[in-house]
């Protein structure tokens, strides 16, 4: 079983800074890409950004300008990702929630697993 738990979510005043955190556990072979996904009210869900197992990162082009080429990041050995969001705007409100493609076993060819979401208020 796999498990991936976030942290970070909460009400920043526009202009500020939020940082999300997740961790993910369990039975784990290879952890290829991580990211975040997000979905603001009344709207579909869009690719933040996501980072690959060998440091390449990728960024929406709605964050480009506020979220610099470091803004997401991993730390391999203990399996979390974190995005570190600035300048944010109301826009930017939204359920925040983590994915990795997560390889079982040897022989499992993947699937992306999910976190619960975090929900992000940005004030005006």
């Amino acid at each position: 079983q796999v498990q991936l738990v976030e942290s970070g979510g909460g009400v920043v005043q526009a202009g500020g800074s939020l940082r999300l955190s997740c961790a993910a556990s369990g039975s784990i072979f290879m952890l290829h890409n991580m990211g975040w996904y997000r979905q603001p009210p009344g709207k579909e869900r869009e690719l933040v950004a996501n980072v690959t197992n060998y440091g390449i990162t990728n960024y929406a082009e709605s964050v480009k300008g506020r979220f610099t080429i470091s803004s997401i990041s991993r730390d391999n050995s203990k399996n979390t990702v974190s995005l570190q969001m600035n300048s944010l705007k109301p826009e930017d409100t939204a359920v925040y929630t983590c994915y990795a493609f997560i390889r079982r076993t040897w022989a499992d060819s993947g699937m992306n697993y999910w976190g619960k979401g975090s929900l992000v208020i940005v004030s005006s």
